[in-house]
This record gives structure tokens, C-alpha cells and sequence, in this order.
């Protein structure tokens, strides 16, 4: 009867032993924490844009007699809009944890705003145009503001345009042509899309604001003096950026 017994005892002992070698492979295991990706702003992209430019002020034009203090009247004339297309590249950074948004970007792209008028008091043989473009440039910074993929942002900073100016009088006619570098300020509205691409609508001003004055002869209206303002853009682009993606976030449980 003891002998049973020992047997009994020892037989559960070693279930027992068994058992407990199995529990922590039995045991429920808890998921590693999820890495998810946050988005962020930072990196560097290139992208394209199209849409339209638009004369702010009318161009006029002054004739007058060469080494005479008083010229002829002035006469304005219309100067027509533009498709404008081209690309950007620029960069931006994102401090981690902040809404702010600071970049730098380039701008090229083509442009053609043209005007031309005859002088109506002297007639057809005198005769105005001008001409921005065909092509413009900007090395602009931006300041943004984001909500998550949303940026809100203005930008500001320096414009090339290339101007020319042509007058004709029945003997002739010269023809001034320069880069002009001057300012330019606006803003826009960017919208990522995805981890890598982003849309944006944008609008800017060009303040140009060039005089250009020559002589054909030093006969009665053989000199000019003509202005061309300042100009107003308006464009929709898609960005490609480097990288795409933030600090990772981990999930908490």
C-alpha cells in the first residue's frame, strides 16, 4: 500500500513538473508596439505649375523732343495677359513638434506680356509697344503654418524679368531691352496628397516697375520715355519631394 501511494505521489510530481514547463509557451504574448510615420514638411522637392499673368497698371508712353523741356502728352495702352508654365525647386524644414513651416525655393518659368499703341495725336506712323518676358525667375523664402498635410504659408523675396521696349516714328525706330531684378510677395495654400506629392495654389506679385527711355532722332517726338508696371501671377503646381516621410511615432497601447 505504500508502495501505491509513493507511485501516486511521484507520478504527479512529475505532471506537475510537465505542466509548468509548458505555461509560458501557453502564455499569451503582447504585441510589439506599431511605428507609424508622422507626416512632416522637411525635405527637398521639384515640381512643375501652370497659369496666368496679368499686367497690374497699364504701359504708357511719352513722346518728346530731344534737348526740349516740355514733351507731348502721354498715352496709355493695354498689355495683354500671358499663360505662364514652368518649374521650382526648393527645400523646406519642420521643426519637430511645430506647426512652422521655413523654405527656400527657385522659381523659373515662362511668361510674355505684350502691349503696343500708336501715338493717337501724332497718328500712325508713331507708334509704342513693350513686351515682359518670355521668360522670369525668383529666388524666394517661405514662412508656413501647417495642419498636418495642409500648409498655409507666405513667400517673398527677389524677381528677374526680362523687359523691352520698342519705338517707331516714320524715320525709324530703337529698341531697349534689359534683366531687371526687383521684388516679389505672395502666398499660397500647399496640400500633400500623399507621403511624397503635394498640390498647391499660389499667387504673386512682381513689382516691376521699369523706365526705359531712347531716342530714334532729335526731331519733334523722336524721343521716348515708356513705363511698364507691375505684374500680378496666379498658378496651380504639383510637388515631388525627397524623402516623404517624419520621425516615426510609436503607438501606445
Amino acid at each position: 500500500m505504500k508502495k501505491i501511494l509513493l507511485a501516486t505521489v511521484v507520478a504527479f510530481g512529475f505532471a506537475g513538473a510537465a505542466s509548468a514547463a509548458d505555461l509560458p509557451a501557453r502564455m499569451p504574448v503582447k504585441a510589439p508596439p506599431v511605428i507609424a510615420p508622422v507626416f512632416s514638411w522637411t525635405g527637398c522637392y521639384i515640381g512643375g505649375y501652370v497659369g496666368g499673368a496679368w499686367s497690374a497698371d497699364d504701359a504708357t508712353a511719352y513722346p518728346y523732343t530731344s534737348g526740349v523741356a516740355t514733351s507731348f502728352p502721354g498715352y496709355a495702352y493695354n498689355v495683354d495677359s500671358s499663360f505662364i508654365g514652368g518649374g521650382t525647386l526648393g527645400c523646406n524644414w519642420q521643426p519637430v513638434g511645430s506647426p512652422f513651416v521655413l523654405g527656400l525655393e527657385g522659381e523659373v518659368g515662362y511668361l510674355s506680356l505684350e502691349g503696343s499703341a500708336y501715338d493717337p495725336i501724332a497718328g500712325a506712323g508713331y507708334y509704342a509697344s513693350s513686351k515682359a518676358g518670355d521668360w522670369y525667375g525668383m529666388i524666394t523664402g517661405r514662412l508656413g503654418y501647417s495642419w498636418d498635410r495642409a500648409l498655409l504659408y507666405v513667400k517673398g523675396g527677389v524677381a528677374f524679368v526680362d523687359v523691352e521696349s520698342t519705338y517707331t516714328i516714320p524715320t525709324g525706330s530703337i529698341s531697349l531691352s534689359d534683366t531687371v531684378a526687383t521684388w516679389t510677395v505672395g502666398g499660397g495654400l500647399e496640400w500633400a496628397f500623399d507621403m511624397n506629392w503635394s498640390i498647391k495654389a499660389e499667387y504673386m506679385y512682381i513689382g516691376l516697375d521699369e523706365t526705359h527711355t531712347g531716342c530714334v532722332s532729335t526731331l519733334a517726338r523722336g524721343c521716348f520715355s515708356q513705363d511698364v508696371g507691375g505684374i500680378h501671377t496666379a498658378k496651380v503646381g504639383l510637388n515631388y519631394r525627397f524623402g516623404g516621410f517624419g520621425a516615426p511615432v510609436v503607438a501606445k497601447y
